[in-house]
């Protein structure tokens, strides 16, 4: 019997318009049961392999700032304080504070596995067939809407706390003081607490949908019977 739906499933992603192919998803059991195809505990395995292989890459010593898909950068509104302290010879001030902001990101990082685990727990399989039907990172997304506030709560006071930690506030008073010194400037004084837990949790996201793509499109990155099954729904 599951390998005869199995098969009506695959042969309908070349016969079977969208919304035909949603109703033959629909079919398949509501629970896990022996012989059937766990639709929900698949997306789960891909999640857990994003959030193992990815997101603890961040927690490491420049994980962040040495990886070019989420490094965090200036923010816009400081780009002319980059700018103007490398036109005078400051590169090295410049390069400091961005590297104790990626710093506090690493820090932050290290409390997200929970509220990650947590929320992969409840994909429930009405979660799981719009996840399968979606874009390649339906699933991220998905994680998203379900942790970000609760990482953005947490995130915020460990980022505040790693500046102060890793003398990231001193770094950015000496900058924001050198700017401040060049002539016909307009002096700032930047609250960057909120602007490096936005970036960082989209770092977080950003790694976790470079997994999701990868077993979405490379058969090779399936790693278990259960992805291969799944992840073959939508190929």
């Amino acid at each position: 019997m599951y390998f005869k739906k199995f098969t009506l499933i695959l042969l309908s992603l070349i016969t079977f318009s969208c919304a035909e192919l949603q109703d033959v998803v629909n079919s398949l059991p509501t629970e896990t049961t022996s012989g059937t195809l766990d639709i929900a505990g698949g997306l789960r395995q891909a999640l857990d392999k994003g959030i193992t292989k990815q997101v603890s890459k961040l927690t490491q010593k420049d994980g962040y700032y040495n990886n070019n898909l989420v490094k965090i950068l200036m923010p816009k509104e400081l780009q002319k304080v980059d700018k103007a302290l490398r036109n005078i010879g400051l590169g090295s001030l410049a390069d400091e504070g961005i590297k104790a902001m990626n710093r506090a990101a690493e820090d932050a990082v290290k409390e997200a596995t929970p509220i990650f685990v947590s929320a992969v727990k409840e994909i429930t399989f009405s979660d799981a067939k719009n996840i399968l039907l979606g874009s390649d990172n339906a699933a991220t997304n998905y994680l998203q809407n379900k942790t970000n506030t609760a990482l953005y709560s947490k995130f915020n006071p460990v980022i505040k706390n790693s500046f102060s930690k890793v003398g990231a506030d001193q770094i950015w008073t000496n900058i924001i003081n050198s700017y401040n010194t060049i002539p016909f400037v307009n002096k700032i004084n930047p609250d960057l607490t909120d602007y490096v837990t936005t970036e960082a949790l989209k770092g977080v996201y950003k790694m976790i949908a470079v997994e999701e793509k990868e077993i979405r499109t490379n058969i090779n990155e399936r790693s278990t019977n259960l992805l291969r099954q799944v992840f073959a729904l939508q190929d």
